[in-house]
Parts: structure tokens; C-alpha cells; sequence
């Protein structure tokens, strides 16, 4: 009798001590661990906590709303902050679903990793229990459990307090009314005390939690993902693991959060290019992941297919679709046949390719659009590492080329032959006026590195561009046009033959249609999977757009000015009407040709900022492709 009053006056004096939780709710870096960072470090109570989650129901169909309560198990108790969550029962224990905003403020909605997936408190207020309103994912099937860290004062808080398990269930599964129902809660479940589906790793609240995939790369397991290095950063958009166990290899794989790809998958191959590779993917359908076994066509035949392909050999072990990010672990026999060819895991080295992507085509997958990539060299899957990408030197070079041939030296030679006729007149270059001096110079440029980029890339991908992008035709048209100008000048008719003006206007229609077609070519590469490169390049690209056009608009005026007759008799005596006029000379224009055009110092400045500026786009642009992705680059300085 005595024990009983003396805990109620207990846990009543406990009522009344001051409550100083985190005032302003908890922070999104503890979405992981849940645990608060007070007092420098003070570490959760070990105590059976007096405080339990009480959802109203065993179970809830998908993208159905479940009441769920936060509550003392003694009445005169009372709590100041708190952090709720739902979470998957299995690995790797994500955060799903979403909260409705309490209508009595007392709580705040954050994102961990999802949207508004967990609530916290607005103030320290003392609060005898709050109830919020958890809608299921809709595209998800399963347990889950919700798990707290409830405050009761500043320096006695409780972390991974957990609910009974509830199962989400499909849409057209009646449910049955259970505990609580929604109503009087005097027939709740028994508490009881309950690990968490999580370890927390750290004391700190500011230490970055990280996807629990990455643990025991290249000391346990290997790990391989895209883009090239992710694995270290832990960062990869699509990452993939292998380990032995027994005669058994087991493979995980898995996309990272905001990907939302349609499937994710992992190819052995016996080299890094993709072709007669044997396949396993994860799909979503229904809400549920499904594993197949597929075959990659050898090319020129690129494609995927699972027609014929034995499902026998692979096993789902586990998998979860949550929020968009497919995770699946699946056993493969280490020998198995496909197409007559033999499969040793055991004894044979293999590149692992990692793909996904966000389209699916009837009975097979489609163009690994969100990102592809090959490991660098064959390996026995049972040499634990973290492997590197194949290498892109090609892949690079072939940008690095095309970026300095169509935005660098065509522009300027282009520029030149345009505008630069009659300036630096009486002054020769190797036996040749300046500006056709230049102007070959920088065409013979722009023709080499045009040529060299297009036998770079056949020589990295091996075959025609599987990509749905129109970038590997308009960039073959380019270069055949590219290719065959310089043909034609050897064929050019002397400057008094009737057949010169037929020549100039060819000549000129190749020159500019070829430069408007490989401006058009590099905006198009930046949706390239392969290519890695940030939509924001595009920017970058329509800047220069607009600065080439605005160089040729005031140089047009120039020679405007002139055929409107604003400059001195004199002078117009010396100039060409317009800069298109030598399409069509005469032997007067000839004759007067012996000093430069007004405005030709004018015009040497504007020629000198457009270099000056021109050479700044290349090498922002070379520099974003060859360093692609970008954003990672910058991570790793």
C-alpha cells in the first residue's frame, strides 16, 4: 500500500518538474537516430519508459489515413517534446508515409527523407498526449511500426519507444475493427518495452546518418554504383553489393531517394561495353518488387530482353518500394547457363554494370536513361573492394573537342569570313590576307577536332547511340557537312569565273547550317545519360547563343550604316555595300579594295572582347564536360 503512494507521489512530483525540451522541435539530422543532442551530449534514459504509441488499428490499407496516439501510461504524466515516425520493419528501415498537420499546433510536420514523414513539437509546453492523423504509402506492402523519442524534461528523454507492428494491406482487404477502434482507449495492448529497428551510431545529433547499404564496402562486401566514385561518398544514384555465402552470391541494389526509376539493375559481363550480359532486375509492380533474370542483346542489336531467359537460378530474398526508391537483395546461383553460355561466379572475373531507368518496355526494361555504368576491370566476386568506373577519357575528349571546335574556333572563323574583308587590308599572312588566313586556320582547326571527336565516340560506345535522342544523327549530319567543306574549296573557281557566286553561297549555306546544326547537337547532349551533365548547362549555352548573336546584330549595323550612306563619300568609296557582297564580285569591288572599311578599329576591338569572351565559354563548358558529373567533383575538392 505504501509502494503504490509512494510511486504516484513519485511520478506526480515528476509531473510538475520544468520541461525544457528542444523549443523549437527536433531537427532534420537526427531523422536517422532520433536522438536529441541535449545538454552536450546527455544520453537517453536506460529506464522502462512511461510513455507508449498507441495506433487505433492492426492494420490499414494502402494510402489509407490510421489515428495514432503519443500518450503517458500514468494520467498525472506529462511530456514536453517528442519525434514520431513510421518506419519499414525490414532493411534498411526507411521512413514512410506522411502526417496531417495537428489542428491543435502542438505539432510540426519535418522531412526525413520523404514528405512530411515525421512530427515533432513546436514548444516545450507541457502536453498530457497528442494524436495525429498517418496516411500508408499507396504503393507499399507491409509492416511497419512507428517508432518516438519522447522528453519528459530536458535531461530525461526515452529514444526508440515503439509501437505495436501494424500491417499495411492492399486497398480492396476489408479492415476489421481491433483495439482501441478508434474509440475509448481502455482496451489497449499490454506495454512493452521493444529494441528499435535501429541502432543510433553516434551521440552527436549533427553527424550525417548514411544509407545503412553502404556498411562494409570493401571489407565485407563489394560495392559498385554510379557515378564513378560514389561508393566513397556515399552518395551513388544507383548502387550495387555482392557477398559469397556459401555457394550462394548474394547482390543487393538499390536507387537513391528522388531517382523514382522505373527499375534498377546489375549486369555481370566478361567486358565493360553492354552485350550478351546476363541481367537482374528489380521492377516495381503493384506496389510490390519483382526480380528477373534478362539477357542484353549483342550489338548492333542493343536491347534487354527476359524472352527464354530460366528464372530458376535467382532468388528475391527482400525488397522494398518506398517514396519512389526500389531496394531489392536477390541470391544467384554461382553457376548458371543462359544462351549456352556458361556463368561461373566462382571461377571466372567479371564488370559489373549498374544501370536504371525510367521506362519499362513489355517483358523487359528500357534505356538505362537515368544513368549507366561499367566497372573498370574484371574481378572474382569474392574479392571483397569497392570498384571504379570504366574509364571515359574517350567519352570526354569527344565533348572536350566538339565543345572547342563549334563554340571556339568555328565561331570566330566564321566571324572573320563575315564581317573582316576589308580589315587589316595590304597586311598578309604566309601569302594570304588576314582575316583568310585566320579564317583557314581556325576551319582546319574546327574540321580536325570535328573528325577526331567522331572517331572517338564510335570507338568508346562500339556501335550507333542506343539513346532515344536525336543528338548522335544531328551530330553525324554535322560532321559529314564539316567534312566535306574543305573538299569543296579545292574545287573553287577563280574570283572572275561566273560559276564563284554558285561556290560562295554553297560554301556559305554548309558553313552556316553545319554550325546552327552543332550548336542544336550540344544543347541536345545534355540530356545524354552518359554525358552526366546538369541541366543548367543549357544556360550556359543560351548565354553564349545570345552574346554570338548580339556580336553579329552590331557588326550588321556597321555595315548597314554604310549602305545607308552615313558615312563620308570618300569612305564609301572603300567599302563593300554589305558584308555578303563578295557572293557575287565584280571588277569594281575589286579595284576598291586598297584600304580598310570605317569603322575597321572599331571592329579589331569588338573581334578582340568576342575571342576573349568566346574562350571563356570554352573552357567553362569543356571544363563542366570533362569534370561531368560536376556536382560531385566539387564534392570531392
Amino acid at each position: 500500500m505504501y509502494r503504490e503512494q509512494f510511486v504516484f507521489i513519485l511520478l506526480l512530483a515528476y509531473s510538475f518538474q520544468p520541461i525544457l525540451a528542444l523549443p523549437g522541435g527536433a531537427p532534420q539530422s537526427v531523422c536517422h537516430s532520433l536522438l536529441p543532442f541535449h545538454g552536450g551530449g546527455i544520453p537517453p534514459s536506460s529506464s522502462r519508459p512511461p510513455y507508449r504509441i498507441v495506433p487505433h488499428n492492426v492494420a490499414v490499407n494502402q494510402g489509407q489515413v490510421l489515428r495514432v496516439e503519443i500518450e503517458p501510461q500514468f494520467p498525472e504524466l506529462n511530456f514536453g517534446g517528442f519525434m514520431i515516425q513510421a518506419r519499414n520493419i525490414r532493411p534498411p528501415y526507411q521512413v514512410i508515409g506522411r502526417f496531417a498537420p495537428p489542428p491543435d499546433n502542438q505539432a510540426q510536420l519535418i522531412d526525413c527523407g520523404g514528405f512530411d514523414n515525421t512530427a515533432t513539437h513546436t514548444s516545450p509546453a507541457p502536453k498530457s498526449g497528442i494524436s495525429f492523423q498517418w496516411q500508408a504509402p499507396s504503393d507499399f506492402l507491409g509492416e511497419i511500426v512507428f517508432n518516438a523519442t519522447v522528453a519528459q524534461e530536458y535531461a530525461k528523454f526515452w529514444v526508440g519507444i515503439e509501437s505495436p507492428v501494424i500491417n499495411v494491406v492492399s486497398r480492396n482487404v476489408p479492415i476489421l475493427p481491433s483495439y482501441n477502434n478508434g474509440g475509448a482507449t481502455t482496451r489497449r495492448p499490454p506495454f512493452k518495452q521493444s529494441v528499435p529497428n535501429y541502432i543510433p551510431t553516434s551521440n552527436d545529433q549533427y553527424e550525417e546518418q548514411t544509407d545503412p547499404i553502404y556498411e562494409g564496402c570493401g571489407q565485407t562486401k563489394i560495392c559498385f554504383g554510379f557515378p564513378d566514385g560514389c561508393v566513397n561518398s556515399k552518395s551513388c544514384r544507383t548502387i550495387a553489393t555482392s557477398i559469397v555465402r556459401g555457394e550462394r552470391y548474394e547482390f543487393e541494389i538499390k536507387s537513391a531517394p528522388g531517382e523514382n526509376p522505373a527499375y534498377v539493375a546489375v549486369a555481370l559481363s566478361s567486358d565493360d561495353k553492354m552485350g550478351d550480359d546476363s541481367v537482374m532486375e528489380c521492377v516495381p509492380e503493384a506496389g510490390q518488387i519483382r526480380a528477373y533474370a534478362s539477357w542484353t542483346l549483342p550489338r548492333p542489336n542493343l536491347g534487354v530482353t527476359r524472352q527464354g531467359i530460366p528464372q530458376k537460378f535467382i532468388r528475391l530474398l527482400d525488397a522494398s518500394y518506398i517514396d519512389g526508391v526500389i531496394y531489392c537483395r536477390i541470391s544467384r546461383d554461382a553457376r548458371s547457363t543462359i544462351y549456352g553460355k556458361e556463368f561461373n561466379l566462382i571461377n571466372t572475373q567479371y564488370h559489373l554494370l549498374v544501370a536504371s531507368g525510367s521506362s519499362l518496355k513489355q517483358n523487359s526494361v528500357g534505356y538505362h536513361d537515368i544513368g549507366r555504368l561499367a566497372s573498370g576491370s574484371p574481378s572474382y566476386l569474392a574479392d571483397v573492394a569497392v570498384f571504379g568506373g570504366a574509364s571515359k577519357l574517350f567519352l570526354r575528349l569527344h565533348a572536350a573537342f566538339m565543345i572547342t571546335a563549334w563554340i571556339g574556333t568555328a565561331s570566330a572563323g566564321i566571324l572573320l569570313a563575315r564581317y573582316f574583308k576589308q580589315t587589316w587590308v595590304g597586311s598578309q599572312l604566309c601569302g594570304k590576307d588576314q582575316w583568310f588566313a585566320w579564317h583557314r586556320m581556325f576551319m582546319i582547326l574546327t574540321w580536325g577536332l570535328t573528325i577526331a571527336a567522331f572517331v572517338l565516340i564510335f570507338i568508346e560506345l562500339g556501335a550507333w547511340s542506343a539513346e532515344d535522342n536525336p543528338h548522335a544523327i544531328l551530330g553525324t549530319i554535322t560532321t559529314i557537312i564539316c567534312f566535306l567543306q574543305p573538299i569543296g574549296t579545292l574545287f573553287r573557281p577563280a574570283p572572275t569565273s561566273n560559276k564563284r557566286p554558285i561556290f560562295n553561297w554553297l560554301h556559305w549555306l554548309g558553313g552556316n547550317i553545319a554550325h546552327i546544326l552543332a550548336i542544336v547537337t550540344i544543347f541536345f547532349a545534355v540530356k545524354l545519360a552518359k554525358a552526366e551533365l546538369p541541366s543548367w548547362f543549357d544556360w550556359i549555352l543560351v548565354a553564349f547563343v545570345a552574346f554570338h548573336v548580339i556580336v553579329h546584330l552590331v557588326l550588321s549595323i556597321f555595315s548597314w550604316i554604310q549602305i545607308c550612306g552615313c558615312v563620308s563619300e570618300r569612305s564609301a568609296q572603300r567599302v563593300n555595300n554589305f558584308p555578303m557582297a563578295d557572293m557575287s564580285p565584280s571588277r569594281s569591288s575589286m579595284k576598291e579594295r586598297k584600304l580598310d572599311a570605317p569603322f575597321s578599329g572599331l571592329r579589331k576591338i569588338i573581334l578582340t572582347i568576342y575571342i576573349l569572351i568566346v574562350i571563356i565559354f570554352v573552357v567553362v563548358l569543356v571544363l563542366i564536360a570533362v569534370f561531368a558529373p560536376i556536382e560531385e567533383a566539387i564534392k570531392s575538392l
